[in-house]
């Protein structure tokens, strides 16, 4: 057995279930995980769902036929999630984006609906917002209060974090949701020079750059979670949650190196191998 770390199941069990779904959760949960990561974007009528990507997918949802005879919307996918209602999203197929163990027809859920799942469990919610840099503060603004929202009213504000690349969000987070985590998240993309992506801070040293914007941890990509990055944070008090290591070599060596945390689509691998060995 090695050190203990924080198992963060990414989408859920990315890896096992179809991503961002009840039934994918229900799984996480059954593993064991700490943390439950999620995304979530904002439907054309204000409803907080759940779904990786701002443009509806291929890759992850199918469409099953229009909300209402003749819509002119239809098909959904390749539109964008936030010109779509509620009761359009509802339509697309969930349930087909994990060939280990697709289950079709499973629907697109609402946040309200993942907490009403999560909040009596105990486990924590890592919850990342998908804006980007293209979208204007106020409708930054609107999905975050909308998200803190709906964690309160599940009570679940005390054990979730608000993650993101679009750092305006934190910086809103900490203004207004101070009780909520702020989670700082890195890439190679975001961090570039002349990075659009970090609400006005300098990439060239993001770890001092997230904790003047009062992030509460930051996560960086695990191409760029170096020992030094993770000693900076630590220095810091910043806990550090690696996304997304998939290898128990990468996740050994990532516990090894100090991390608090590993986002993985494989939380079973990862949970083994902080399982006690039964002695013969």
């Amino acid at each position: 057995m090695i050190s203990s770390v924080e198992v963060h199941g990414h989408r859920g069990a990315r890896g096992l279930r179809p991503e961002n779904t009840l039934p994918g959760f229900a799984h996480a949960l059954g593993l064991g995980v700490d943390v439950i990561e999620l995304d979530v974007g904002l439907s054309s009528d204000g409803v907080v769902v759940l779904g990786h990507d701002q443009v509806v997918s291929p890759a992850v949802l199918a469409d099953t036929g229009p909300a209402w005879p003749d819509d002119p919307a239809y098909p959904y996918v390749g539109r964008p999630v936030r010109e779509l209602s509620l009761a359009q999203l509802r339509t697309l197929d969930a349930g087909l984006s994990c060939a280990a163990a697709p289950m079709p027809g499973t629907r697109v859920p609402t946040l309200a609906e993942a907490c009403a799942l999560l909040a009596p469990t105990g486990v924590g919610l890592s919850v990342e917002l998908k804006t980007d840099p293209s979208w204007t503060d106020e409708e930054v603004e609107l999905l975050t209060a909308s998200a803190a929202a709906v964690l309160k009213a599940f009570g679940c504000t005390g054990r979730s974090q608000l993650l993101a690349f679009d750092w305006r969000v934190l910086a809103e987070a900490r203004r207004h949701y101070p009780d909520l985590g702020r989670v700082a998240l890195m890439e190679r993309k975001t961090l570039a020079p002349e990075s659009a992506w970090l609400a006005g801070h300098s990439p060239a040293d993001p770890v001092a750059a997230a904790f003047a914007l009062g992030a509460t941890a930051v996560s960086p990509e695990h191409k760029i979670a170096t020992p030094a990055l993770i000693d900076q944070a630590h220095s810091l008090a910043l806990p550090v949650i690696v996304w997304t290591v998939n290898t128990p070599e990468d996740m050994t060596r990532f516990i090894r190196d100090g991390a608090d945390a590993i986002v993985t689509d494989y939380p079973d691998v990862l949970l083994a191998l902080q399982t006690p060995t039964p002695a013969i």
